[in-house]
């Protein structure tokens, strides 16, 4: 049977190019705020020399896990350090903190009225099921339309690809409040703000820590990917190394890429258990 072709993906580069020609200014605009983040948390990090910023992270693992955390972070930082590796995994650690910052900074509400409205859950979650389905590199093509190459549109395609489970676990966090505690804080008279803020958001608060590690995790998963479209990073080496074969740089720089998730995941995971909410 033939059937004339649906021309959806025709459609799709219409909508792309109507976007680019009338909100050409507002993707600048996004292209410079981003832009900035990642060149001022870069900075930041190579601000200090290696070993003392080495130090500090232990100290703050020490804080938060205990010896056997900081004595990872001390090993496996100086590690990055000793393969040449510690410029370019700050990049892509930058890359990393920024998608998470604004993942989280634009899921956490999105979550809270997903949580408040049913019909808005209703809306997002078939939106979130095909932003987790679609398969990554797929991000990367109106990404570099709107903001060109480079570490920009690696950041927009990883808050993408990151961003559902911060939503999703806001949203289940709050919705697993006790009924019971809900209904005394209305018959105290609570507000709708001082029940968010003083009662589900701080129970909510473990999920909700979940839903963040994960969206980290996720950001860091697009570090390779991003640098296909020029992203600076240790993800370059590893893209670099497959494309010339050369089995050793790659694994040098995916044991800096695993050091870097490892201390994101544990630091995430103990920063809340270490502070049990009463």
């Amino acid at each position: 049977m033939n059937l004339p072709k649906i021309p959806l993906g025709k459609g799709v580069e219409w909508i792309e190019d109507w976007l680019t020609a009338y909100f050409g200014p507002i993707f600048d605009f996004i292209h410079a705020v981003i832009g900035g983040m990642v060149s001022g948390i870069d900075a930041a990090l190579n601000f200090l020399p290696a070993l003392v910023l080495t130090l500090l992270i232990a100290a703050l693992a020490y804080w938060i896990g205990k010896w056997r955390m900081a004595l990872f972070a001390v090993v496996g930082l100086l590690l990055i350090d000793n393969l040449g590796l510690w410029g370019p995994s700050m990049q892509s650690l930058a890359l990393v903190l920024t998608a998470s910052l604004l993942a989280v900074v634009i899921g956490v509400p999105l979550g809270v009225l997903c949580a408040q409205s049913r019909t808005f859950q209703n809306i997002a979650t078939p939106i979130l099921d095909f932003m987790q389905t679609m398969p990554a590199f797929v991000y990367l093509l109106p990404a570099v339309s709107f903001f060109s190459l480079g570490v920009v549109p690696g950041v927009i395609a990883s808050i993408i690809f990151a961003i559902p489970p911060t939503i999703r676990l806001t949203n289940l966090g709050i919705r697993q409040v006790s009924p019971e505690l809900v209904e005394a804080a209305d018959a105290f008279g609570s507000t709708a703000g001082q029940k968010l803020f003083k009662l589900q958001l701080p129970i909510a608060m473990p999920t909700i820590m979940a839903g963040i590690n994960q969206t980290i995790m996720l950001s860091l998963s697009m570090v390779v990917i991003s640098s296909m479209i020029g992203a600076q990073g240790v993800g370059a080496y590893v893209y670099r190394a497959v494309s010339q074969a050369k089995t050793g740089a790659g694994f040098e720089a995916g044991i800096a890429i695993v050091i870097i998730a490892i201390l994101l995941d544990r630091l995430t995971q103990k920063l809340f258990k270490s502070k049990p909410q009463e």
